[in-house]
């Protein structure tokens, strides 16, 4: 048997059943981001205590940086309710790109709050060098924190690889193409917590052994430099989604691939395609109808080729199609006029 071409790993709203929602599931979603919360703002404490008893400047970074996760995440909850809102008279398209609104202000969040601390600080203890305290308490802290970040990472994570599993995907591929930028968030934010982590412990334990603030200010500045990372990549993917991007080129195939086998259709002249939400998918046409259709024949088409698309991509929740002539009808209609 041969594969069927809109089976695309890179589609990561489509499903291979239908009536399945084709995504992520907006309440599993929303369970892995309260995960996250629940763990950072516990997290973000400990580490201020920790930081302030033994002075460590990679210590108060981390905690910048758990409080930067935990205004994310409280952001990203926001979006997946404000998304889930339904379509009304002035937004007729519904509320689906909201939630990459909110997402794109995570980022930031991350980049202000985490990042530019985190650097400050580095270069800060590294001019001006700093008094290294007991980091037994830091040691304490850091341990219990990569516990509960890998149990968040790993709620995470488990989605993650459920939703590539059924979307035949390898994992990291779902996870590069998903248009689920919260649970992107997530993963992301927490492995990058859980470097963090290791990166204060080495600044740690490189000042107990020398004595010297350096190898702490160093550590703070990495921090930093890999939260930049985290919210641009982030930042970059929300906006690619905000700027309005189409579903993958095989799936394209596919709605053409379906359209063609609607009765009464003879060619689609344009598609456009739009991701506006995880489980949301607008399909606009120029399709041009045999030239005998009745009026009535190309109504029921329409009616068809909808609940076609439908059947066979379930995300797909829009569907436009425009009558429009064809070359062929428009060469005949040019060559009429002339010979008027």
């Amino acid at each position: 048997m041969s594969a069927d071409p809109t089976k695309n790993p890179e589609d990561p709203a489509r499903t291979d059943e239908p009536g399945e929602d084709g995504g992520t599931g907006g309440g599993e979603s929303t369970v892995t981001v309260v995960v996250a919360a629940a763990a950072n703002l516990g997290i973000a404490v400990a580490k201020e205590v920790a930081g302030l008893i033994s002075g460590s400047s990679a210590m108060l970074s981390e905690a910048a940086h758990s409080v930067a996760d935990t205004v994310t995440e409280v952001m990203l909850l926001t979006a997946l309710k404000r998304s889930e809102k339904p379509a009304d008279e002035e937004h007729p398209l519904g509320y689906g790109p909201e939630r990459y609104i909110w997402a794109m202000l995570a980022s930031i969040a991350t980049f202000v709050g985490g990042a530019v601390f985190s650097v400050y600080d580095g270069v800060h203890t590294l001019v001006r060098g700093e008094e290294l305290g007991d980091p037994l308490v830091s040691y304490i802290v850091l341990a219990v924190a990569f516990l509960l970040e890998g149990y968040s990472l790993r709620t995470g994570v488990k989605q993650v690889r459920r939703e590539a599993a059924r979307l035949h995907s390898p994992a990291t591929h779902y996870l590069r193409h998903t248009p689920d930028t919260a649970v992107k968030a997530v993963v992301m934010e927490d492995s990058a917590a859980l470097v963090g982590l290791v990166l204060a412990a080495g600044g740690l334990l490189g000042g107990q052994l020398t004595g010297s603030g350096v190898w702490d200010g160093v550590a703070s500045v990495l921090i930093g430099v890999l939260l930049v990372y985290v919210a641009w990549v982030l930042g970059r993917s929300n906006a690619q989604l905000l700027i309005g991007r189409p579903l993958p080129e095989a799936m394209r195939a596919g709605v053409r691939a379906e359209l063609l086998t609607v009765p009464n259709i003879v060619e689609v002249l344009e598609l456009t395609t739009l991701i506006q939400g995880p489980t949301e998918l607008l399909i606009a046409a120029k399709i041009d109808f045999r030239d005998l259709a009745s009026a009535a024949d190309v109504e029921w088409a329409c009616e068809r080729a909808e609940r076609q698309l439908r059947e066979r991509f379930p995300s797909v929740k829009r569907v436009y199609l425009d009558p429009t002539p064809g070359a062929a009808q428009r060469r005949e209609r040019e060559r009429g006029a002339s010979a008027g």
